[in-house]
């Protein structure tokens, strides 16, 4: 199992060489880095060709692996949203991230597939959002790179039955989840949602999550850590477990240090159960 760290752990504005150079040292195995709004640190809609192969040897000269590519653009541009242009525009968002990735090296590109609003109903949310996927599927196996779709506060595909019903129904190997365990914990336990999605699940996010202080660092909130484990192992999982976790207040950078052990924490445990 590979110990991964998105981009967003660190403060916004940081060189790309800083966030590899304390990835690195944090002793990560893989970053993961975003598709940013123009002006952006690292990738952006505008980011040439050579500059993204640029940034594939930069990842590789920090010995680091970059198996996944996220992106916040699909807030402002949703697969749901009522306005068919801002659809296409999400679209076209999805597009450059499936390009990214296969230039990258990456397998699988984090999509928040829609999002439930006054304007756009739960019906409205699902129907657009599979619309639009089933348009870029094959764009996906073009360039056979994965989209997982995230659960996220988007108030849409609130348990696991209903994200194994939406991934099943557009029937392809190139649609799965990207699971964040972390994002669940107000609804449900992380737990029960890794065994009913088993080997739908592309990749997975971590997070930790309190009632009484929302998102906390890894190991002091209410996710039971051995029992993710233990539905991780039970599925066969052995790819990448990536943070994304919001910077600290102070000392930003010792976030990667501490994350990074809390993580060995966490994988330890899935060694015990493999054992």
């Amino acid at each position: 199992m590979l110990k991964g760290i998105n981009q967003w752990c660190y403060p916004e504005g940081t060189p790309l060489e800083d966030v590899l150079k304390g990835s690195q040292v944090a002793g990560f195995d893989a970053v993961e880095l975003n598709l940013n709004s123009k002006g952006g640190i690292g990738l952006t809609m505008e980011t040439p060709i050579a500059e993204v192969e640029q940034i594939s040897r930069q990842i590789e000269t920090f010995g680091l692996q970059l198996r996944s590519l996220s992106t916040s653009l699909l807030w402002q541009t949703p697969l749901s949203s009522p306005d068919e242009a801002i659809r296409d525009q999400g679209k076209k968002v999805v597009q450059k991230q499936l390009e990214f990735a296969s230039l990258l090296g990456a397998d699988t590109v984090l999509v928040v597939p829609g999002v439930v609003t006054p304007e756009t109903t739960y019906e409205q949310c699902y129907e657009r959002s599979q619309a639009a996927l089933q348009e870029l599927l094959p764009i996906a196996e073009q360039y056979n790179v994965k989209i997982g779709i995230e659960n996220v506060w988007n108030k849409f595909l609130l348990s696991p039955m209903e994200m194994v019903r939406y991934i099943d129904e557009l029937d392809s190997p190139y649609l799965g989840a990207y699971f964040d365990v972390g994002n669940v914990v107000r609804f449900g336990y992380p737990e029960q949602w890794i065994e009913s999605l088993g080997e739908r699940i592309f990749k997975i996010h971590v997070k930790d999550f309190s009632e009484n202080n929302g998102f906390v660092p890894l190991l002091a909130g209410a996710v039971n850590w051995s029992k993710v484990s233990q539905a991780l192992a039970k599925i066969g999982y052995k790819d990448t477990i990536t943070a994304e976790l919001t910077p600290y207040n102070e000392a930003p950078k010792q976030l990667a240090v501490d994350t990074s052990n809390q993580m060995d924490v966490i994988i330890h445990y899935a060694k015990k159960v493999e054992l």
